[in-house]
């Protein structure tokens, strides 16, 4: 099947397929990760799909306050670090309460696959003026015009969630007819399943649907739906709904909505229950996603780097202390109390040396005694660190001991044990960190594509390129070339650059498995990440 000018009707029947998925959506806007993300009904059957997801574990770990995602999003920009892929976008139009949501929900649980987004039309009504909040108020307001929509904000907003950026959707209200003052944060997508009335009415926003499906419903059913929908959901009375219909709804459908189906690709009777239409979907959606698929960790193994160390490496100056700690955190025979104590004090001096690149400006003081201390402040607006989990962390103390009141990102990235690649599972990131210098820690880098993929994470969020330092205990040169290259403007701040790496990407001769070492875990459990290979801390 091919997305293109011509309209498939897919009028089939078939008995219902049993999905292994549940979206969790919140479209109040109250949730509190980055991305709606879908989670498994334990023991439920499992479709094919392109993701690694273990067949015998859960795709999702849970502690008191963090839930992390096991099959997690594979690279999206290519080894230059530039975005390479963008999510594939499918589009769902019809008529109010014709079961857009329903196929919507059904084609995610039966794509089995992480990082779907499901975006709504109805976040992006425009905000009424007074006169218009009392018409609403009356069932007076034709909220089925394409003139109450804010389109200008919706494509925007669609068009950077395709193109992997961190977006806010607003929040609508329908019992007060506002966007509530906080709106929601969505990023990382693959998958985007946009849906809403007009989902076809605007030339621009059609540009940006890969896939373009309309859901034809009989008008008395969906009449019946949104009677129910509109007086148990949004406190609407039934005369008020009758008169909304009948007098913007109907008409709105005859000539803006339905001439629009003739846009689509696919046509789905009966909504919600014509399964087998879903399910060509799927097998569509999934042949999409394999052709996009990366092989980033690859390309960097393979590239050559002869060319010498790049002027955005600082290695903090290898005294005899700095030898001495070293000696004694390679060294294999030292215990586990030593190699964090020792471990510290090096990761103390190496944010002391990385705080020296932040922007700082002439600064006069008066001292105690009276004459005037020409001295030196910080230039910028905020600092906040961000830890690859898990062995990042263990830096997070030096920060917030040189750093007063820092604040703390965190992401997990973890190696996909059958194709190798890094991916993304957990994310959490301070609000407005885009105007922030960030830190962004890692105990050691040997390819460099975790440390790729946390950057790009970064750059998605509008972190600005010369404001990112990547600071790390130990790097392989590789990984010095691969950040360095993909990155020019990233400052790396090490300890110690090592030059080879083994077989299975240790830096050599490297400091061993440091999240193992440090924290007394057995690396043969782990869940391996692209420099440490460390078991998850929960």
């Amino acid at each position: 099947m091919s997305c293109g000018s011509d309209m498939t009707l897919l009028d089939c029947t078939g008995a219902r397929i049993s999905g292994c998925w549940s979206l969790r959506t919140d479209r109040s806007g109250s949730g509190e990760d980055s991305l709606d993300r879908l989670l498994p009904h334990a023991g439920a059957p499992r479709r094919k799909s392109t993701t690694s997801l273990s067949k015998t574990e859960p795709p999702l770990l849970r502690t008191g306050t963090r839930t992390i995602y096991t099959a997690g999003r594979p690279p999206w920009y290519d080894e230059h670090g530039a975005q390479s892929k963008e999510a594939f976008v499918i589009g769902l139009c019809g008529g109010s309460a014709s079961g857009k949501t329903t196929v919507a929900n059904n084609i995610i649980e039966a794509l089995d696959v992480p990082w779907v987004v499901l975006l709504s039309m109805d976040s992006f009504y425009k905000v009424l003026s007074p006169e218009e909040q009392i018409l609403a108020a009356q069932n007076d307001y034709n909220f089925d015009h394409p003139g109450a929509f804010d389109f200008e904000l919706l494509v925007a907003t669609l068009r950077k969630l395709k193109q992997g950026k961190s977006v806010k959707i607003p929040v609508y209200d329908f019992t007060t007819h506002r966007r509530q003052k906080d709106w929601k944060n969505v990023y990382g997508a693959s998958v985007i399943i946009f849906e809403g009335i007009m989902s076809f009415v605007d030339k621009e926003l059609l540009q940006l649907l890969d896939m373009k499906i309309f859901v034809e419903t009989d008008s008395d059913i969906r009449l019946v739906r949104r009677l129910r929908r509109d007086i148990t959901e949004r406190g609407r009375d039934i005369e008020g709904v009758i008169k909304q219909y009948n007098k913007y709804v109907k008409p709105a459908f005859e000539q803006y909505i339905e001439p629009t189906m003739r846009l689509a690709d696919i046509v789905v009777p009966r909504g919600g229950g014509n399964m087998v239409a879903i399910d060509l979907i799927v097998q569509h959606v999934h042949s999409q996603l394999e052709e996009r698929e990366l092989s980033v960790r690859a390309l960097l193994a393979s590239v050559q780097q002869i060319q010498p160390l790049p002027q955005t490496l600082s290695v903090l100056e290898n005294t005899p202390q700095v030898r001495g700690l070293h000696t004694i955190i390679r060294n294999k025979e030292t215990s586990r109390d030593e190699f964090i104590f020792y471990s510290k004090r090096l990761m103390r001096l190496l944010i002391e040396h990385a705080l020296t690149f932040l922007p700082s400006q002439p600064c006069v003081v008066q001292t105690p005694q009276g004459p005037e201390y020409e001295g030196h402040s910080y230039s910028g607006k905020g600092i906040t660190g961000v830890s690859i989990l898990r062995a990042g962390e263990t830096m997070e103390p030096a920060l917030r001991a040189v750093c007063k009141d820092v604040r703390i990102g965190k992401i997990l990235i973890q190696t996909n044990m059958d194709s190798g690649e890094p991916e993304l599972h957990y994310l959490r990131l301070p609000k407005d960190i885009s105007e922030d210098h960030v830190i962004l820690m890692d105990s050691t880098v040997s390819t460099g594509a975790a440390a790729m993929m946390a950057v790009r994470v970064l750059l998605d969020h509008e972190v600005q390129e010369d404001k990112i330092m990547l600071v790390s205990l130990l790097m392989a040169q590789l990984g010095v070339h691969s950040v360095a290259y993909a990155f020019p403007k990233v400052k790396i701040i090490t300890t110690a650059v090592d030059k080879d790496l083994d077989e299975f990407f240790h830096v050599i001769p490297g400091i061993g498995d440091f999240g193992d070492r440090y924290f007394g875990t057995d690396g043969s459990v782990s869940l391996s990440d692209d420099d440490d290979q460390e078991q998850l801390s929960l």
